[in-house]
């Protein structure tokens, strides 16, 4: 199971959250991120379905940057392929990687709300 975690949170960070300012503050900001989701999400994958490359780029580095700040490791990793439109690999990735954020973006935030609730 850490294995798997550690795919998906980033674990030495959360820890180091952890230490600082206790999981249950932590979980407070994890709360606030979880209702902020599905409007970043959405944003994306409107962004997505009109193939507008500049905000959905935009799009993804604001997520990259929200989904990185509580720990959330996998989804960030996502967005920050999303986010670079100038790399090469981006015309042919954007869409899986916009797929993938789609797909997990809930499951792994009930991963890291069981991980810091069961650290509280």
């Amino acid at each position: 199971m850490t294995a798997q975690l550690e795919t998906i949170l980033d674990l030495n960070t959360l820890d180091q959250y952890c230490s600082a300012i206790g999981a249950a503050t932590l979980l407070k900001s994890v709360v606030l991120f979880e209702q902020l989701m599905p409007e970043y999400v959405g944003s994306l994958v409107k962004a997505g379905e009109a193939n507008d490359k500049e905000t959905l780029c935009a799009e993804a580095h604001k997520f990259k940057g929200a989904a990185g700040s509580v720990g959330l490791k996998r989804i960030q990793q996502f967005a920050q392929l999303l986010q670079h439109g100038e790399e090469a690999g981006w015309d042919a990735g954007h869409k899986a990687w916009l797929a993938a954020i789609a797909e997990h973006a809930s499951a792994d935030l009930q991963q890291l709300k069981s991980f810091l609730e069961a650290k509280a």
